[in-house]
């Protein structure tokens, strides 16, 4: 019985012993091939901190499946506008079709952008809505001048979206009955939100505004009590004078047309650009 016991634990070190000796050659193979990688990266000229990502990579429409001026819906930008918005927005895949990147910058040209939410449309602009406190505000208040960019992508079984539309323009401040009509036309949560942030202000901490969000719930927690819109609070219309419709190529050769106001006194090249309707003119670019 002792010898059998001798043996037992002889080979459980023997196994404890073998298995450590693997694990060291598998951590050591490990780094080995982490070393030849990083090796990789640096003969290549990359960074061996950083992913290479070079490679990456989805392919957009087929040659066949081309955006020239003959597709176009409209000799105006806004009509084409809300056909490629109106796909996007029925697309399996595009989640926010009205979500856009607005940049602004300040009278010295310090660029900034961020994600907002398009809430109107019509002849006159794009409206999008904020808090007048928060940057984009403040540097809109310097220099109006602003861009928008809608991208929509979707690589579903069922089709192919590829699309980018590039606004720029001049922005003013809706109207507050606009304004007005629109925040009460928002769910209570969003309205008494809109009241609790003073956007873009550096705070402590989260509890901060979780107390004060609270304290408007609980003030506010008859909805037939209606909740007055912050002073602070309101719209921009973003007035264009250029749009962009771009649509993605496998082959890079991606299409381009613009849409733009031309320049007071400008010659026109008939060859290369065309008249719209409603003053626009309209080009096709390189990629």
């Amino acid at each position: 019985m002792f010898g059998a016991r001798k043996i037992c634990s002889f080979t459980v070190n023997l196994n404890q012993n073998l298995k450590h000796h693997l694990n060291q050659k598998a951590t050591l193979l490990c780094q080995s091939n982490i070393f030849q990688q990083k090796m990789s990266y640096v003969n290549n000229g990359l960074n061996a901190d950083k992913l290479d990502i070079s490679g990456m990579r989805k392919p957009y429409r087929g040659k066949h499946d081309i955006f020239d001026v003959s597709d176009l819906v409209s000799r105006e930008p806004f009509e084409q506008f809300k056909s490629w918005f109106e796909e996007a927005k029925n697309t399996e895949g595009i989640m926010e079709a009205n979500a856009m990147s607005l940049a602004t910058s300040t009278k010295d040209g310090k660029p900034s952008v961020r994600m907002v939410l398009m809430k109107g449309i019509d002849e006159k602009g794009i409206v999008f809505y904020t808090n007048y406190l928060s940057q984009k505000a403040v540097e809109l208040d310097e220099n109006n001048a602003a861009a928008l960019l809608f991208y929509w992508c979707s690589h579903s079984e069922r089709c192919t979206v590829s699309r980018q539309v590039r606004i720029e323009g001049l922005v003013e401040k809706v109207t507050q009955e606009e304004a007005t009509d629109y925040f009460h036309s928002r769910p209570r949560d969003s309205q008494i939100g809109a009241c609790v942030s003073q956007q873009s202000q550096v705070i402590p901490n989260r509890k901060i505004i979780e107390e004060r969000n609270l304290e408007l719930q609980m003030k506010y927690s008859d909805s037939n009590t209606p909740i007055p819109k912050p002073d602070y609070w309101g719209g921009y219309r973003v007035i264009p004078n250029r749009f962009e419709f771009w649509q993605g190529q496998t082959n890079r050769l991606h299409d381009r047309i613009v849409f733009r106001r031309p320049l007071d006194g400008e010659q026109l090249n008939p060859d290369v650009t065309h008249a719209g309707v409603d003053g626009w003119v309209y080009e096709r670019l390189m990629p």
